[in-house]
């Protein structure tokens, strides 16, 4: 049985296939963006748009050669992708194991947690603050793209 999120009554159970919906269209949505920037290479200029921070100010943010980094993991060259953004594929394995948990928490019918607590936001703000620094400096610079 679930149980609506207001707390009332349980309602009828919800079908597998329903519950992995949301998971397998969130799957096919990053299929597509890798997919599309794995055949439109960001290392041609002139198909995306130059950051602009690094255009106003010369630093890198901390998304700087994300795109290069998801064209290489696109094409299997995770030392290249770490080279282009260590945080951001850092970021896809991360993002990789929470959608694994995801489809198997809806698999079983538990409820999944959608909003992290206060601290893991403060943690992941504090470690793109200190990699968009370091990168920045002088002896970072294994981590400028």
């Amino acid at each position: 049985m679930s149980t609506p999120p207001h707390g009332g009554p349980p309602g009828p159970p919800v079908p597998a296939r329903r519950r992995l919906l949301a998971p397998l269209l969130t799957l096919a949505g990053v299929a597509a963006a890798f997919t599309y920037v794995g055949l439109v290479d960001p290392n041609q200029p002139g198909h995306y748009p130059v950051c602009p921070l690094y255009a106003v100010t010369g630093l890198y943010c901390p998304g700087c050669g994300g795109l290069r980094g998801a064209h290489a993991v696109a094409h299997g060259d995770l030392a290249t992708a770490f080279g282009d953004n260590a945080l951001a594929v850092v970021g896809y394995a991360v993002l990789a194991v929470l959608w694994v948990a995801w489809v198997v928490r809806a698999r079983k019918g538990l409820p999944v947690r959608t909003t992290p607590p206060t601290g893991w936001w403060w943690a992941l703000g504090g470690a793109a603050l200190l990699f968009t620094v370091i990168r920045n400096l002088p002896f970072g610079s294994p981590l400028a793209p």
